[in-house]
């Protein structure tokens, strides 16, 4: 299975590629504000900086499992483009957050439609096998 989804395994290490530039972020930000470990408060933007990562990390938790059930089940061509979509509006997110919380909105919303596509997907690819359709 993971050798005929190129793709989805591309995205994959794409996803990942975010998920070390935002913990970077974090460290450069611990550095550059003066938030000594473990504090995980203090100066605005190393806020903005934080939550970045802590949500990258939620939502790939989700996208991930989703973004593979849907190349199995569905096709590597479908969920390499939803994830890409998604992987796109996580970086929309994560660039408008750390400039300005006010701006996260439209990275936001693309990655979680991109998401629920792929959720929707997934589960739609999964209940069709079980039906034996």
């Amino acid at each position: 299975m993971l050798s005929s989804s190129p793709l989805t395994a591309g995205v994959t290490l794409l996803i990942v590629l975010l998920m070390f530039g935002t913990s970077f972020a974090v460290g450069k930000g611990r550095h550059r504000y003066g938030v000594k470990a473990p504090t995980v408060t203090g100066h605005p933007v190393f806020e903005r900086l934080y939550r970045v990562q802590m949500n990258t990390l939620e939502w790939a938790l989700m996208t991930l499992p989703c973004l593979w059930i849907c190349a199995a089940y569905v096709g590597d061509g479908l969920a390499a483009a939803l994830g890409g979509v998604g992987l796109a509006g996580r970086i929309g997110y994560a660039l408008g957050y750390a400039k300005d919380p006010a701006l996260r909105g439209k990275g936001f919303a693309v990655g979680a439609l991109a998401f629920g596509g792929l959720g929707l997907a997934a589960g739609g690819g999964v209940l069709w096998r079980l039906l034996g359709a």
